[in-house]
């Protein structure tokens, strides 16, 4: 069953549409000329959406200025500041907003009335919006519904939003399930699209790490679920060097070519026990261990 398709301004993603892939700049976005530099740079080899990281009035300053000189389709993540909304939409593509972050400001207006509120403000300005769950990060009342199920929680906090932003009559949306664990990913995202069969899915193994082995993680989830029809959108969220930031892109394209070609090179039990911590969203990584894969 192929997704229902939404619209990133003139991008399509679901339904019979190619599998779209994005990344990241990581650079400070109050550094104009380097943020657009790389924004530029990600696009000429092939990003389709580039996602900015805006934290501040500062930053939503900066963001203004970078709109002026590109027309890359630009994503930004609303962390835990969901009123930034309002001042950002008419500079973006695509808003991600995570629900375990939305209980952190103004804790007297329910989720659901800020879901309608950033949904909104969504419709006005044409936007899409994406579901972002995280397993770092499950918001505390699924938590609570679900002990010790670490993936129903995830699952249905994603399709609890699903059915709340179509009661709202917003359907340009996608989610995405993610977890550090690319077996995690993959029961989620099951389970997901079992349970929502017609939204398109954000698909990526987060804090991946340091290539060679974050692409291999990255790898053992896109290659089980991406021929299943799961991920109309993929991110590989590597950690690389600024100048190094376009191969996300490379290889994310390598990837589906070779699941396209029935390559599989994955190796189903790398990961398990690694404990590499990285933060694609704020440049932070902490390698309490690194595990390099033996080369067969």
């Amino acid at each position: 069953m192929l997704t229902r398709k939404i619209k990133v301004r003139d991008l399509v993603i679901g339904g019979d549409a190619p599998i779209s892939v994005q990344s990241m700049c990581a650079t400070r976005t109050q550094d104009i000329e380097a943020t657009v530099r790389q924004i530029n740079d990600l696009v000429s080899h092939g990003a389709d959406l580039v996602r900015i990281a805006i934290d501040n009035d500062k930053d939503v300053e900066a963001l203004k200025e970078i709109r002026r000189q590109t027309r890359a389709r630009l994503v930004v993540d609303l962390q835990e500041n969901f009123p930034l909304a309002e001042k950002i939409a008419p500079f973006v593509d695509k808003i991600r907003y995570n629900p375990g972050h939305l209980h952190h400001l103004d804790r007297t207006t329910s989720i659901e009335n800020k879901v309608s509120w950033i949904a909104a403000i969504a419709k006005q300005h044409g936007l899409a919006l994406r579901v972002g769950v995280n397993c770092g990060s499950i918001a505390p009342d699924f938590l609570q519904k679900f002990p010790g199920d670490h993936v129903g929680a995830i699952v249905e906090s994603a399709a609890w939003h699903c059915d709340l932003l179509d009661q709202l009559h917003f359907m340009n949306y996608v989610v995405s399930l993610k977890d550090s664990d690319p077996h995690q990913v993959i029961i989620c995202n099951q389970r997901f699209r079992a349970r929502r069969p017609d939204v398109p899915i954000h698909l990526g193994v987060t804090e991946a790490g340091l290539p060679p082995d974050g692409v291999i993680k990255t790898r053992i989830a896109f290659e089980k679920l991406i021929p299943q029809g799961i991920g109309q959108t993929i991110r590989v969220s590597l950690t690389l060097a600024n100048e190094k930031k376009y191969e996300e892109i490379t290889i994310g394209r390598q990837i589906l070519k070779d699941i396209a070609d029935k390559k599989f090179i994955s190796v189903p039990d790398f990961g398990k026990g690694l404990n590499i911590i990285s933060c694609p969203s704020c440049s932070r990584v902490e390698n309490a261990a690194f595990v390099v894969l033996a080369q067969n």
